[in-house]
């Protein structure tokens, strides 16, 4: 966008539309650079007690290892569904309202099976009556991903499923507002449920978690390439080349990332930096609350308003804060 006219400033409004934020690019280049550090530090932790002296080789190995591989559209479906209905029965520890509907998982159809993303939530209709939405796969091309982790089912449920269906069962908002949709919010939390996955004791595994690092480290990855884009006048070149060094997202999915950040300029920077201020909001709560800290309470004042510009829901929750500390809050 920078070689268009008034390029910078059609970047910044780009970026301020989809992260809902008044952050300039240089400060989310200069967040996404820290967060690819921090969680490559964690990742080599994991391949260092495994027993691998550098992330590439642990990637290969991984690569080479059928054990970490699905074969098959009924394995991984089965697996999902298996991690879906461990989850289930702990998401009381996390929530006080749940949605009515139950969310299903579905294999995505085979004629969309090529273009289809590795995983999707289809959000159901506004009823209560049977499945809220389903949470569909492709085949196994991709399919390490899933056994190194299973990382995107937290996406699914609690993510995007409960998300998405308390909104639509808020009777309280307008219509528009049970449907309204800001990426910044829908995929922050979606993102911020695979940590939650983490915290109630998912990913026990180092291979799982593992695999969660990998899927946080390309939205981090996100955050430095898009800018590095359309603000600092990166190269195509230069952003393949920190893909490769700082991932192992095979080419074909390289150069289909790539491809996107040029054209849907801000879009990707939404995911991380909605994860990273709900996550700021919730240790803002968990410091000024100290033991009247609830993490339910939490959850359901940042769901319980429908999907939110990231400056909204700071205020939402500010006001939560004061309503607890003070006995008021419903």
């Amino acid at each position: 966008m920078w070689s268009l006219p008034d390029g910078p400033a059609r970047y910044a409004t780009a970026v301020k539309r989809s992260t809902t934020t008044a952050m300039t690019p240089d400060e989310i280049h200069a967040i996404g650079l820290s967060e690819v550090a921090r969680i490559e530090k964690e990742m080599k932790v994991i391949a260092g007690k495994l027993g691998y002296d550098d992330l590439k080789s642990f990637n290969a190995a991984i690569e080479r290892d059928p054990k970490r591989h699905a074969h098959s559209r009924e394995e991984i479906l089965e697996i999902y569904r298996k991690y879906l209905a461990g989850m289930k029965p702990q998401l009381p520890k996390l929530f006080g309202r749940l949605p009515k509907a139950d969310v299903e998982v579905d294999a995505v159809e085979k004629f969309r099976e090529k273009e289809a993303s590795g995983a999707q939530y289809n959000q159901g209709p506004r009823t209560d009556r049977g499945p809220g939405g389903s949470w569909s796969t492709r085949g196994p091309r991709v399919a390490k991903d899933h056994l190194d982790g299973i990382h995107g089912v937290p996406r699914g449920s609690p993510g995007h499923h409960l998300q998405i269906s308390i909104a639509q069962e808020l009777e309280e908002l307008p219509p528009v507002r049970q449907q309204t949709f800001y990426t910044s919010f829908a995929e922050g939390w979606a993102l911020y449920s695979e940590r939650l996955g983490k915290d109630i004791g998912f990913y026990k595994d180092p291979y799982s978690d593992y695999g969660r690092l990998q899927d946080e480290m390309l939205r981090a990855i996100r955050l430095v390439v898009d800018t590095g884009f359309h603000s600092k006048k990166w190269t195509r070149d230069q952003v393949v080349a920190f893909f490769h060094e700082h991932s192992a997202v095979d080419e074909v999915e390289v150069q289909s990332e790539t491809d996107r950040y040029i054209s849907w300029p801000g879009q990707a920077l939404a995911y991380k930096v909605g994860q990273m201020k709900i996550l700021e909001l919730r240790e803002r709560a968990k410091k000024e609350l100290g033991g009247k800290f609830d993490i339910r309470r939490f959850h359901d004042a940042v769901l319980g308003a429908g999907a939110l510009p990231m400056d909204v829901l700071e205020a939402r929750i500010n006001a939560w804060i004061a309503a607890e500390k003070s006995g008021k809050a419903s």
